[in-house]
């Protein structure tokens, strides 16, 4: 007995050591990705296996809401994937058959179509004319503005993220139940799952604390102005929630609460397009592979991205799941929302997320001062024995994680990056053609 109680003594304080160790890398993180990137706000929240494990809001309060943009999209899809559960929509029926009205050369278009962005649908709006956004008045006029308009691309032949596809699923939706989209979504998951601070639409969000938002201009904060999105576009744009609320919808979602885990199973398939590649999407979801994990999520812009892992079907070594939701407020340098939550993933777990412990590691040695332009001996052996094992993932990662600091701490950092691609792959034209695109941008006014 003495033996035994001396031995859950030391699981119990391993187990708490390494939730300290956890503890400390995230908040590490965290500080580091907002004297980088200057976050005024963030909220992180990491579960495994649906128990959270760590939570910190920075710069905000607590039950201070974050509008999460595009991620806003995910509660659309969940409710199209009950429609499937109950057989009462399938996926591949042109969606004429569920909304004859629509313009007619949208109507033999698939519905999966839409959900995953490769209909071709044209984008509703635009942002950045010089009068500002001219929104329709109401649904079916933003629709009968896009009538005329060709297709971008044939149906199921390529990935095009607009927002217009999910404006026809809430048409879709609409017409199923026979009440308002923001009805719909409220019963059937925000009250549902007694969330106490998520709102759809700015109107009802605002009469709570929100935080403001803000955008990168110049490497400074400036305030984000707020667009002034109509009711029909609470579908892909307009969610108000707490990291919290957003956590428990996304495990209500893993646990199968809202659609079935075998529902989640068929659904959370990348879409294969007619020249054979593989799409982005999963009935909605962001899908894609690392570590030998699968993963499904979705971004809203730079400022925030969610994102639900689980060991690979096809292989994977049996490992936690792992819940991970990154919110902020804007940050100077627009940092990308997929390098955020990365960060997250390499602070975690870098043995089974090597590739993103090594962005990280490039964007460390990319922000130090010119005076230091080559890696650390160390950096340099890992990039030389990754190399050999996989270069052409290596060279991607590489690859990506120069373009993120291209768009997010100049051309400087970018170029020392692309450089070791270079250094690697001195016969990819690839790496060249980087290398020598930020080396223009660093020559131009």
């Amino acid at each position: 007995m003495l033996f035994r109680s001396i031995a859950l003594a030391f699981a119990l304080f391993a187990s708490n050591s390494q939730a300290a160790a956890l503890d400390r890398a995230l908040e590490q993180t965290m500080a580091a990705n907002a004297q980088r990137y200057v976050i005024a706000s963030q909220a992180v929240l990491v579960a495994r296996n649906g128990a959270t494990v760590f939570r910190n809001v920075a710069g905000a309060r607590r039950d201070e809401l974050f509008p999460v943009y595009s991620v806003s999209k995910l509660l659309a899809s969940v409710l199209v994937m009950q429609l499937v559960e109950a057989g009462q929509l399938d996926l591949d029926q042109p969606a004429g058959a569920y909304l004859p009205s629509l313009p007619p050369r949208w109507q033999q278009i698939p519905v999966r179509h839409f959900l995953n962005h490769s209909s071709g649908l044209p984008e509703y709006f635009d942002l950045g004319g010089p009068a500002g956004p001219n929104f329709a008045p109401t649904l079916q006029a933003a629709f009968a503005t896009l009538a005329d308009k060709p297709l971008a691309f044939e149906p199921g032949s390529a990935t095009r993220y607009t927002q217009t596809n999910f404006l026809l699923l809430e048409a879709l939706l609409e017409a199923h139940y026979g009440r308002p989209y923001t009805q719909i979504a409220n019963q059937r998951i925000i009250n549902k799952l007694g969330l106490k601070n998520t709102y759809l639409g700015h109107g009802s969000a605002s009469r709570h604390g929100m935080v403001r938002s803000f955008i990168g201009k110049n490497g400074k904060l400036q305030p984000d102005p707020v667009v002034p999105w109509p009711e029909y576009a609470n579908v892909h744009a307009e969610l108000f929630t707490t990291v919290d609320d957003l956590a428990a919808f996304l495990h209500a979602v893993a646990r199968g609460e809202l659609a079935s885990q075998e529902t989640l199973r068929k659904l959370w398939q990348p879409q294969q397009m007619a020249n054979g590649q593989q799409g982005w999407f999963a009935s909605g979801w962001e899908f894609g592979k690392s570590g030998g994990y699968e993963y499904v999520g979705h971004d809203g812009g730079t400022k925030v991205r969610v994102r639900l892992l689980w060991p690979d079907r096809n292989g994977g070594d049996g490992g936690d799941s792992y819940t991970i939701i990154y919110l902020t407020n804007g940050s100077a340098h627009n940092a990308w929302s997929r390098t955020l939550v990365e960060s997250v993933m390499a602070a975690i777990d870098p043995a089974r997320f090597p590739l993103e412990a090594l962005s990280e590691q490039l964007i460390d040695y990319a922000s130090r001062p010119p005076a230091t332009p080559a890696p650390s001996e160390a950096l340099w052996q890992q990039l030389q024995a990754l190399a050999a094992r996989d270069g052409a993932a290596l060279e991607r990662r590489i690859n990506e994680t120069g373009y993120a600091l291209l768009e997010t701490r100049g051309s400087g950092a970018a170029i020392k990056v692309f450089e070791l691609n270079t250094r690697l792959f001195p016969q990819s034209g690839n790496a060249r053609d980087s290398l020598a695109q930020a080396q223009a941008a660093a020559r131009s006014p």
